[in-house]
């Protein structure tokens, strides 16, 4: 089946640097540093990206960081909790608004 995003164009990622290869390489070298072991760990650096990557619904980014959370040891119910963790702060992100449209809603009402 044919979609927008080709699964095929993920192993072709470090290719953007032909086009503007300063800011790749600064781009790569940058996120490299972002994934090292550091204050949290691999493993939970990328428990993260799998939820951010559902969060901003990047096909691409939810291939790569399932596959790398499974490779870095977890399993699917750590998988699926991350991203009920994401899916809540994102709700609630939406929800928290209604405080704008109430107070505004309220003001026309009086």
């Amino acid at each position: 089946m044919k979609t927008y995003y080709n699964p095929e164009d993920l192993k072709n990622f470090s290719k953007i640097s032909e086009f503007q290869k300063p800011l790749a390489d600064k781009f790569f070298e940058y996120y490299g540093e972002v994934f090292a072991e550091g204050a949290l760990t691999a493993r939970e650096k990328s428990l993260i990206a799998l939820a951010v990557a559902h969060t901003i619904q990047c096909p691409y980014c939810i291939d790569a960081y399932t596959t790398d959370t499974m490779e870095k040891g977890c399993d699917e119910e750590q998988m699926m909790e991350a991203v009920h963790v994401a899916a809540a702060i994102r709700g609630g992100a939406s929800l928290v608004h209604a405080t704008q449209m109430m107070n505004k809603a309220k003001e026309i009402s009086m």
